[in-house]
């Protein structure tokens, strides 16, 4: 069907003369052809979506004066179906049929009923109005449109509209009346994409959220990005002298605590990506706007952008390997307190450590590159995953995060406990004693450290998936008259998010960093430190 008639929301876009002309001359060819030419108009439109009053001249002084939109053609409103009619005002003057202008404003004016019911056309009428004007049409060269071929009409005899079509509603002027559907999200002019891109939003192909982020000012924008670029500054000095005090002394953190090193690697990486978007601000985050196609600047998605790519593979990746090592960890743990394993023994699992803490986050992320789940972020300027996608943010992070800690946090609770038993019942020297309980607590610490910010990013991601869809409603419900969408029907809530629910969740995610600085932090690597400075390393 002829559905690419669409408008501006200024009148100065195009020349009047030429709007005219192009829409005219669109209007036939898709009448015609069965093809659309995509045409930006100057029509402005409502986004009631109700009952109104019939505002097209040849439909009016019929036996009803209200319409119902979309009608039976997906017209949206009723500038656009008078475009699409103009082809037919010739036969309709020629008067070639009685039953022509009936017919066609049963397609483009149906009558409104109660509820919103349409009511069809029978076939009867379209047969007559069709070979009534079949030679005139011939003349002219038209041909009958494929959209309305008569075939799809019930097949009946009745004049329209219907008499029980008048009583179930008592006609009247008076605009609008309560007649209402739920047309559920149209996607704005402005924010289409191109078909090959395979974007998404809101249920909806070929679209894309607008960029900046459509729920926060670009105040509170600038503000979320300079903070969250002050706070990986921090956790990427942290975790980068973790890791040059593990290349000073590679000795001195063997396993159990080896992972620790690791895992302090992996959120430098994570740290180094939000610092690099704070650098880039939205230019990868986002699409560019390009006023000469009427289109805003949107969220890339999918993988066509490459530093976007890039930027989320090293994130995402780094993310899940980040709170793999921290499982391996308690598993190393674990199997020092539990079996009583050697710092060989355990070494010699290095290997399949490194296969699982490296394999499953890679086998994660080529899975999202696969299926095209890349998203920008306009809040923070790194591409990411799951910020629209609600199930790619149920599967991909909140599942492999909650059994991170499940299985973390299970086998920790088995390791201190037996220590603790083994403190308390097997003698001890005290100074071993002393050892064993300042290494009890610094688990313990370096786990609370660890745990609180990764559950409260759960409990952020947790609270997004919720109430996502409220905040998406609520976005439609105040925008929907701006870019001329249907406005949603029977709200029952509306909410906006919280710039701080979002800047509590990007802090939590790069401080998770920080505890393994207080792990290595300690005497020995302050002279270790100072030795290295002073061009004296400790041989082996």
């Amino acid at each position: 069907m002829c559905l690419s008639i669409r408008r501006c929301r200024r009148s100065d876009q195009l020349p009047l003369t030429y709007i005219y002309y192009y829409s005219f001359m669109s209007s036939l060819l898709c009448l015609f052809t069965g093809k659309a030419i995509p045409m930006e108009s100057a029509a402005g439109s409502h986004s009631m979506f109700t009952c109104e009053p019939i505002t097209l001249r040849m439909c009016q002084g019929l036996p009803y004066n209200s319409t119902f939109m979309p009608n039976l053609l997906n017209h949206y409103d009723q500038q656009t179906a008078a475009l699409a009619m103009e082809p037919f005002h010739p036969m309709v003057n020629l008067q070639c049929s009685s039953e022509l202008r009936m017919f066609l404003c049963a397609l483009y004016t149906p009558v409104c009923t109660e509820y919103g019911r349409m009511t069809l056309p029978c076939r009867r009428l379209c047969l007559r109005a069709k070979g009534d004007c079949y030679k005139l049409m011939d003349m002219f060269g038209v041909t009958w449109p494929e959209e309305m071929d008569c075939n799809r009409f019930p097949d009946c005899d009745e004049p329209y509209p219907r008499p029980v079509d008048l009583l179930s509603r008592s006609d009247s002027t008076e605009s609008p009346i309560s007649v209402q559907r739920d047309y559920g999200f149209w996607c704005p002019r402005e924010l289409k994409i191109d078909p090959d891109l395979g974007y998404t939003f809101l249920g909806v192909r070929d679209c894309s959220p607008p960029c900046p982020n459509m729920y926060f000012q670009r105040d509170e924008l600038v503000f979320a990005r300079y903070f969250i670029g002050v706070v990986s500054i921090v956790c990427l000095s942290a975790t980068l002298f973790t890791f040059l005090t593990f290349l000073i002394d590679v000795s001195r953190f063997r396993y159990p605590e080896r992972p620790i090193i690791f895992y302090a690697v992996c959120y430098m990486m994570v740290s180094l990506v939000f610092f690099l978007g704070f650098l880039l601000e939205d230019r990868v985050a986002c699409n560019a706007a390009s006023p000469g196609r009427f289109r805003a600047s949107t969220v890339t998605q999918g993988s066509h952008n490459k530093v976007c790519t890039l930027l989320f593979m090293v994130l995402y990746f780094f993310t899940m390997a980040g709170s793999v090592w921290w499982v391996i960890l308690t598993i190393t743990w674990f199997l020092a307190a539990v079996p009583k394993w050697g710092s060989e023994a355990i070494e010699k699992k290095a290997l399949l450590f490194h296969a699982c803490a490296w394999g499953l986050p890679g086998c994660l992320t080529v899975t999202l590159l696969a299926m095209n789940k890349i998203e920008g972020d306009s809040v923070s300027g790194v591409c990411f995953v799951g910020l629209y996608d609600r199930t790619a943010l149920r599967w991909f992070l909140l599942v492999p995060l909650g059994l991170d800690v499940l299985v973390g946090v299970a086998l920790l609770l088995a390791g201190i406990l037996a220590l603790n038993r083994v403190r308390m019942e097997i003698p001890l020297e005290k100074e071993n004693q002393d050892k064993l309980v300042k290494f009890m607590i610094r688990i313990g610490v370096f786990s609370v450290l660890y745990l609180v910010p990764l559950l409260t990013v759960i409990a952020c991601y947790l609270y997004e998936n919720s109430y996502r869809t409220v905040w998406e409603t609520t976005w439609v419900q105040e925008r929907c008259r701006e870019y001329h969408i249907p406005c949603p029907y029977q709200v029952e809530q509306t909410s906006r998010p919280n710039l701080s629910l979002f800047i509590i969740k990007y802090l939590m995610m790069l401080v998770v960093g920080i505890p393994s600085v207080f792990w290595v932090g300690s005497k020995k690597t302050c002279f270790e430190w100072a030795s290295f400075f002073h061009g004296h390393r400790r041989k082996e």
